[in-house]
């Protein structure tokens, strides 16, 4: 088997619930001490750091969820001082506002370590040329799986996004036996060899790492048989880490967690209480060792499972999640952006000429590319008025959405009262992909 760290890769469990105990009472200790918003929390159900003797009591601890890292933009939920922190990354949030990350030094060495066992569950070793296609930026893809193809002692391609044909003519004459991408992004590359009569056998391709979306399994067989390769998935958050929280093997049912940094949960999406093994419900992490913002039980609105028995593919203990099944929120991820309904009606609402609170979404995947749809109802004025003016709200609509989601949008003017009426907000919502 190819480990990185085969020590906590295959520690027993009785190992591992000691090392996680050990870790989570240092982390409520110093969240307490550091935090005044969690300890404002904690106080207010009257929990003392002392109150927390194992792993086993991890169920006593509040929740913490995105409203709360909004809440404490940029910087409120940092545990150590600004001076500490080396490293920013940030996502997008609901209303425009980023949910802001800080790294410690110590953060990004474990972070990279992640990552390096990440490659190494999929084959990878010190042997591999490791060609990333993620980008770097605030985002955390490209520069999480940089560090951890450094790790591992790859020969690291930092190549990013877009100019497909170099990415192309890299590949083949830098001879990447890895890539890194998004699953879209891999189909794409695989359309555009065969544009250019170029075979997968002209390259050294051999691996793919492919996360920051939601892909089916019928996908990853589709990418595997125009690549010839094999495909592996990688799961991260930029909350809890990035790329690397967890990572699969093969196995059929789900990916490896690196708990001994990040511990799961599986809580009943209504009542939040804890779930077992093989139970579908809402994931919940806890980051044990992060040292600049620390989150105890992150609720992250993915839908899973987990299973604690040793993996019959790789022998490793590390408990597997269940390749995420749906989410238990409104948000939508598309290319590995994320789109929250509230972000497109605030751009509604201030356009003048659409009736913004009566939208629709259609989200679908044509030719293995996530395409977004948003249908929204003409003003009675602007309905009755020239095709000119019609045009110009549309593309009115169309710049301010592509400003506010860091996507482009096809946006659909409708007639009045055209659209149906929603009691929520999931209503709105129609998701035509197969994951």
């Amino acid at each position: 088997m190819n480990y990185f760290n085969e020590k906590i890769e295959t520690m027993s469990r009785e190992d591992m619930k000691a090392l996680q105990s050990e870790r989570l009472i240092d982390l409520v200790k110093r969240v307490y001490d550091n935090v005044p918003y969690y300890r404002a929390k904690m106080d207010k159900i009257n929990l003392k750091p002392s109150d927390i003797k194992s792993i086993d009591d991890i169920s006593k601890l509040p929740f913490t969820t995105k409203q709360d890292l909004r809440a404490n933009y940029p910087f409120g939920l940092f545990a150590v001082p600004k001076k500490e922190i080396v490293r920013l990354h940030a996502s997008s949030g609901t209303t425009g506002k980023l949910t802001v990350v800080g790294y410690t030094k110590r953060d990004l060495e474990d972070w990279a370590e992640c990552g390096a066992r990440s490659l190494a569950i999929a084959g990878c070793t010190n042997d591999d040329v490791v060609h990333i296609s993620y980008g770097y930026g605030l985002f955390t893809g490209g520069l999480g799986m940089h560090y951890g193809s450094e790790r591992l002692g790859a020969m690291t391609i930092p190549v990013s996004t877009g100019n497909t044909m170099r990415q192309i003519m890299l590949l083949r004459d830098f001879a990447a036996t890895t890539i890194c991408c998004t699953p879209s992004y891999a189909i794409f590359l695989a359309e555009e060899m065969e544009k250019a009569n170029i075979k997968p056998s002209e390259l050294s391709l051999k691996i793919g790492v492919f996360g920051a979306e939601p892909w089916s399994d019928s996908m990853r067989i589709e990418i595997e048989k125009r690549l010839n390769i094999k495909a592996y998935d990688i799961y991260g958050l930029s909350e809890i880490s990035g790329p690397g929280v967890s990572m699969g093997c093969g196995d059929k049912f789900g990916l490896h967690v690196m708990e001994d940094y990040f511990y799961p949960e599986i809580v009943d999406v209504d009542t939040l209480e804890p779930l077992g093994d093989n139970e579908k419900g809402e994931l919940v992490f806890t980051t044990l060792n992060k040292q600049g913002i620390p989150l105890i039980r992150y609720r992250t609105r993915d839908i899973s499972e987990l299973k604690h028995e040793t993996c019959p593919v790789c022998g490793r203990t590390l408990v597997r999640m269940k390749r995420v099944q749906g989410r238990s929120d409104d948000m939508l991820i598309i290319r590995g952006v994320n789109v929250f309904p509230s972000q497109i009606e605030t751009v509604l609402l201030g356009i003048s000429g659409v009736i913004g609170s009566h939208y629709k979404i259609i989200v679908d995947r044509i030719g293995n590319l996530d395409v977004i749809e948003i249908q929204v109802e003409m003003s009675e004025a602007i309905f009755s008025d020239e095709v000119k003016s019609v045009e110009k709200v549309r593309k009115d609509v169309e710049h301010d959405m592509q400003s506010m989601l860091g996507i482009a949008a096809k946006i659909t003017l409708v007639s009045p009262n055209s659209l149906p009426l929603s009691e929520g907000k999931t209503a709105r919502i129609e998701d035509k992909r197969k994951i």
